[in-house]
């Protein structure tokens, strides 16, 4: 999933145009109360995220399944790691589908930490997770961003089973990040890989041509402009349809350096080309993230 912070004692160094506002602390603080109650977690809080304020604000929020711990150890990302991350809780549907009610989200982005000690990566468990919140919230629209299911024996044919497993229950939009370009996968990306992640969007459209996808690109690693180009153009050859382009900021002095800060204008200038490749929603501007205005592509 794409990192969403960067720590303060990085701050002083960013560009003007990063220095943001969280948003409105009466919103953040709502929706901390209601979360830290039910024991659940948010990417929002999670990688503390310069939006969530106006997202919340917005009837947006972006809930993160299966626990805080992950199975891989992504560069990039300060989602804490483990190999042992903890057991499933069987009340988390439940107590999600009442965090929904009760802020009255619109529309929810469901992701998950990677969760390669699981044979289907979790994939039964979004859809528990999205029954329960339309068994309570019926009129909720809800967003999947999920792993790349794609690691152990027979990855392939798993993958594809657990694409399908959340396809059968029709996402308003089927999320995926490729995170970087091809050439900085194994550096940025431990344990993902370039071609696996198309392969989750191509198979996606594959089993239902009418669900949107949608990817995620993190700029400020060392890649080129050249290379970003290519990448759109791989996601547009497999009709990915949504796409957001962030500023990679660095959560700490463990994860990787900024490369490059690109500028508002260079953003507005990807994103153009973004749009006339064929993309449908393009979000590209510094401090956008996976889930940013999410609703906004439905």
């Amino acid at each position: 999933m794409t990192q969403t912070a960067f720590s303060e004692s990085s701050s002083l160094n960013l560009p003007s145009w990063l220095r943001s506002s969280i948003g409105k602390a009466s919103e953040i603080s709502q929706v901390q109360k209601i979360i830290k109650q039910r024991q659940i977690y948010t990417i929002c809080e999670e990688g503390r995220c310069p939006n969530r304020g106006e997202c919340y604000s917005q009837g947006t929020a972006t809930f993160l399944l299966m626990g805080p711990t992950c199975t891989r150890s992504c560069a990039f990302c300060q989602v804490d790691k483990g190999h042992s991350p903890m057991a499933l809780d069987e009340d988390e549907p439940r107590k999600v589908a009442e965090a929904v009610n009760l802020l009255q989200l619109k529309y929810v982005v469901l992701t998950s930490v990677a969760r390669d000690d699981l044979k289907d990566g979790g994939a039964s468990w979004f859809v528990k997770v999205m029954d329960a919140i339309r068994l309570m919230n019926p009129q909720t629209q809800i967003e999947v961003l999920t792993p790349d299911f794609g690691t152990g024996k027979n990855a392939i044919n798993q993958q594809k089973e657990s694409i399908k497993t959340i396809i059968n229950a029709k996402p308003a939009c089927y999320n995926h990040n490729l995170e970087t370009v091809a050439r900085l996968q194994n550096s940025v990306r431990r344990g993902g890989k370039y071609h696996r992640s198309l392969r989750v969007l191509a198979t996606v459209k594959e089993l239902d041509p009418s669900i949107p996808t949608k990817s995620g690109l993190m700029l400020g690693l060392g890649e080129t402009k050249q290379e970003i180009i290519k990448t759109l153009e791989d996601l547009r050859k497999i009709n990915c349809d949504r796409l957001t382009m962030g500023q990679y900021l660095r959560p700490s002095l463990a994860h990787l350096p900024v490369e490059k800060y690109w500028t508002p204008a260079e953003f507005e200038e990807l994103g153009k080309i973004a749009y006339l490749l064929g993309f449908s929603h393009v979000r590209s501007s510094p401090l956008v993230r996976s889930s940013y205005h999410a609703g906004e592509g439905k």
